[in-house]
């Protein structure tokens, strides 16, 4: 990959304008890396660490209630597992995998040299990728994340919703609940958000990229997806999370309003001595979302079924 070019569109004046400023729908060539076969990711699945993945049961939407579960590969083989989603209503998110696999770490590298080379206004650390494996028809629900977003499609076909970072479909509230719970699927939604969504159809060969915290949601179609996902961070982004979480702290630990949101300055400094003094404290673990429980195991003998485990035990990723 790293001997020709990964990306097509970013020659265009156009996305570089809008690069964090709107979501952006380019071409690129990871699709066609060996990487990614079904054959190199089914071996991935069998090494991966048990800490580094998550494997998620979607139950049917009932009065718009989310239903999921998470479980265990439960023994299967990388290709088991794989047929196994393509069957059933899962998806699997091999987390951090550009940190278990250094072939990955590798093939973003190659992806970030290049979009610095080509926009060098564009600013990024600390980036990282992981790879989603999801069922036919599965969703993934409104949410948004608190780092730089990217999703590459690899294999099947998606549709993306994306929303305005801005009220009512996100407000400072969600992004503090999300950076002091770590959970960003708590939000609320309504079906007349998708009034104002931008919609995407994802093909193989195609990746998104939206401003900074956009919520979004995720619709496959009937069919086998294979995505990368990609976070990063840049000295904005952090900033914008100390805020956050010193705002939620100010917020719901000591009854104030914080208006502000600024980056810098004398009130962002005095936010950033909040925030160092929270982050370690018995207030905001007890605020954390509790692990989630692996209630099911993955069944040989019916793949794309899964079996209930009577004594559900704690997820053990920290």
């Amino acid at each position: 990959m790293a001997e020709q070019s990964i990306f097509t569109g970013l020659e265009e004046n156009q996305t570089r304008q809008l690069w964090e400023r709107q979501p952006v729908c380019i071409g690129h060539q990871l699709h066609h890396s060996h990487l990614f076969t079904r054959d190199a990711l089914a071996a991935l699945i069998d090494g991966y660490p048990r800490k580094d993945y998550a494997l998620i049961h979607m139950g049917a939407q009932d009065g718009g209630r989310r239903y999921w579960r998470e479980g265990d590969l439960n023994g299967l083989s990388g290709k088991e597992v794989i047929e196994a989603i393509s069957q059933g209503r899962l998806w699997l998110n091999l987390r951090r995998t550009s940190e278990v696999d250094s072939r990955y770490r590798a093939l973003l590298k190659s992806v970030f040299d290049e979009l610095h080379e080509r926009m060098p206004n564009f600013v990024s650390y600390g980036e990282r990728c992981g790879i989603l494996i999801s069922s036919p028809n599965a969703h993934v629900y409104y949410h948004a994340d608190l780092p730089g977003q990217m999703l590459f499609q690899i294999a099947g076909r998606k549709r993306a919703y994306l929303y305005p970072p801005q009220k009512p479909f996100l407000s400072p509230e969600d992004l503090e609940q999300i950076a002091i719970s770590g959970l960003e699927l708590d939000m609320s939604y309504a079906d007349w958000y998708d009034d104002y969504a931008r919609i995407y159809e994802l093909e193989p060969g195609q990746m998104m990229f939206w401003p900074l915290n956009a919520p979004h949601r995720i619709e496959n179609h009937d069919c086998l997806n294979i995505s990368m996902t990609v976070e990063f961070f840049s000295d904005v982004i952090r900033r914008t999370n100390v805020v956050n979480l010193a705002n939620g702290v100010l917020r719901r630990r000591f009854g104030l309003r914080p208006r502000s949101r600024a980056i810098a300055g004398p009130v962002f400094w005095a936010k950033a001595v909040v925030w160092a003094a929270s982050r370690k404290t018995s207030w905001l673990a007890k605020q954390k979302a509790p692990h989630r429980q692996i209630e099911f195991g993955l069944d040989r003998t019916a793949l794309g079924t899964v079996r209930h485990i009577a004594s559900p035990g704690l997820h053990t990723d920290g």
